[in-house]
């Protein structure tokens, strides 16, 4: 049974893909290392119990000692990466976590893969020749679009946060592990993520929990900064795809395909609520939507050609916009209800 090590499997995005592979590929031992700060909750994990090719570990990342004893413990024979501080906001308030996590944190993995599966460079161990790493990264190392341009895979990196610079600089240290070293890595650069286990800080949990709250909805700007919308199952079945091809030293785009201004989104999630879930006075929840100081750095738009991933690996979206936010509505509705009966 080989033994994959998944980083960050207590978020969003890697809970949801622990859930997903373990039901699909019952032949992976899967190793969960979180280190459990604000973003990652074991709640997210519910399930798992049900699996006994499940392991979770709590450390951090940037530890080597504790990432070395994790590749020779576990015999660690693949690596899916999703561990990173990720909200922007938080990365102009305190940047040098950013950059501990995502820089530090992903040099420590690479090396510890390297001096795990090779010899030297370019000369694996015996056994190891089938060993891989996938890299999760974002579409923000590209920096802002105008209106009609699409991120592809060759389009120069232009980070514009700390964050999205952080990320850029993870996924070049991919980039030199592959080359360098002879890593078979990939790095997969996604456009926003939504769905069921995001953390309430983002933007459509932001939303729904203060439109259910009675709260203000703050929207920055003038609302119209554009992003393309991936419903976080699609994007676990992209990365299946992606982590058992060939294409090593590759990268790929991943996006939903849905592109929508912040405003339009607040306003489609308060028209849903007020069917699903209408308040007593009758009025409509986008009364509560609130235009806020813009913060810094704030790219007015992303978009990502994905039309390679489509051709090489056959892969697209399942959920549009429309289905994908309904479902997402209904989890979250549940969650907040839970939350409000057990005060």
């Amino acid at each position: 049974m080989k033994s994959l090590l998944i980083t960050g499997g207590a978020g969003f995005i890697g809970s949801n893909f622990i859930l997903y592979f373990l039901s699909k590929y019952p032949q992976y031992r899967i190793i969960n290392v979180d280190l459990l700060t604000y973003a990652g909750d074991l709640e997210n994990l519910k399930g798992v119990e049900n699996y006994p090719n499940y392991t979770f570990v709590q450390g951090n990342i940037c530890d080597e000692a504790f990432i070395r004893e994790i590749f020779l413990k576990y015999n660690i024979e693949g690596v899916i990466h999703f561990a990173a501080e990720s909200h922007v906001d938080n990365s102009i308030n305190n940047p040098s976590a950013f950059v501990q996590t995502n820089v530090n944190g992903t040099f420590n993995l690479l090396h510890n893969a390297y001096l795990s599966w090779f010899e030297s460079p370019n000369q694996p161990k015996k056994g190891k020749e089938h060993c891989r790493f996938h890299h999760i990264s974002t579409d923000e190392v590209f920096g802002s679009l105008g209106e009609r341009e699409y991120f592809s895979e060759s389009t120069p990196y232009a980070p514009n946060s700390p964050y999205s610079a952080s990320k850029a600089s993870s996924d070049m240290l991919t980039r030199s592990y592959h080359h360098t070293y002879g890593l078979q890595t990939f790095i997969t650069n996604c456009s926003n993520n939504y769905g069921p286990k995001q953390h309430d800080e983002k933007l459509i949990p932001t939303i729904i929990r203060n439109a259910l709250q009675g709260k203000e909805i703050p929207i920055y700007g003038d609302g119209k900064n554009i992003r393309d919308w991936l419903f976080v199952e699609d994007h676990c079945i992209a990365i299946d795809k992606v982590f058992h091809s060939s294409y090593f030293g590759e990268t790929f785009n991943i996006g939903g395909n849905c592109e929508r201004e912040n405003l339009s989104i607040a306003k489609t999630i308060c028209a849903i609520l007020d069917t699903l879930k209408p308040k007593a006075n009758g009025q409509s929840y986008a009364t509560q939507i609130a235009f806020v100081q813009d913060r810094a750095g704030h790219d007015r738009r992303y978009a990502v050609d994905s039309s390679k991933i489509e051709s090489l690996l056959g892969w697209k979206p399942l959920e549009s916009f429309e289905s994908g936010i309904q479902k997402t509505l209904q989890w979250y509705v549940e969650k907040y209800k839970e939350k409000s009966n057990a005060k």
